[in-house]
């Protein structure tokens, strides 16, 4: 079974006949330089010493704050994944990368239908699905806490109520059945679209929802190039 989971010059002196002068201004001392006009040596003309340095520390602080936003917002706002197995198909490709939301997401705000990145839960383990090292999967939320589910032939009946799924092709073969249950307070039955492949809630049980990342909004990568189909 297949799990889907998400770089100078110095200057010179004037003297009284120097044509640049006011001839009558006085006189300055022999050897005396213009302030106005010396340079140091390898000072850059017009800037003063401490200015490049000030332009160097100001932009310091603004690659600082960037990067400290981009982490925040991978922390706390979207983040990106990266879908590496078929499970999800035909809505998740194999190598598309999609958005999750973090922020406007909450576990009771999930509805029936709502894909999701969550943490990978206990019963993965070697011997149930193909790859239990993955540590996050994407699954869609097929039932919700309180709700019974079962499957009679190829078809999801929920509350007593057959699942339209406008999101599976016609002719999509189920696989292992689902049992007759109740989906216990705070977890979520959850599966992939891809039914005869994906190993899900029917191997591992339902999930907590304060294991569920996110929800993933949209796929913004796919063959190899940019693409963006919200979901």
């Amino acid at each position: 079974m297949s799990q889907s989971t998400l770089e100078p010059d110095p200057g010179a002196s004037g003297t009284a006949t120097d044509p640049l002068l006011d001839p009558d201004e006085p006189r300055r001392p022999p050897g005396r330089r213009d302030r106005v006009l010396r340079r140091g040596p390898g000072r850059p003309s017009g800037r003063r010493p401490g200015r490049a340095r000030r332009i160097a520390a100001e932009w310091a602080v603004v690659v600082v704050v960037a990067v400290l936003l981009a982490a925040g917002l991978r922390s706390f706002v979207v983040q990106a994944f990266f879908v590496p197995s078929g499970s999800m198909e035909p809505t998740l490709q194999v190598g598309d990368r999609i958005l999750v939301d973090k922020v406007a997401f909450s576990p009771t705000s999930l509805r029936d239908g709502d894909v999701v990145v969550f943490a990978r839960p206990p019963g993965d383990v070697a011997g149930v699905c193909d790859d239990p090292t993955a540590a996050d999967l994407v699954k869609r939320v097929v039932a919700l806490p309180g709700q019974t589910i079962r499957s009679v032939g190829n078809a999801i009946y929920v509350d007593g109520r057959r699942q339209a799924e406008p999101y599976l092709p016609p002719g999509t073969v189920l696989g292992k059945p689902v049992p007759s249950q109740r989906v216990p307070p705070g977890r979520f039955y959850v599966m992939g679209d891809n039914r005869s492949l994906s190993c899900d809630s029917r191997y591992w049980g339902t999930i907590r929802g304060s294991t569920i990342v996110g929800r993933v909004v949209a796929i913004v990568w796919r063959h190899g190039r940019p693409y963006l189909h919200v979901l």
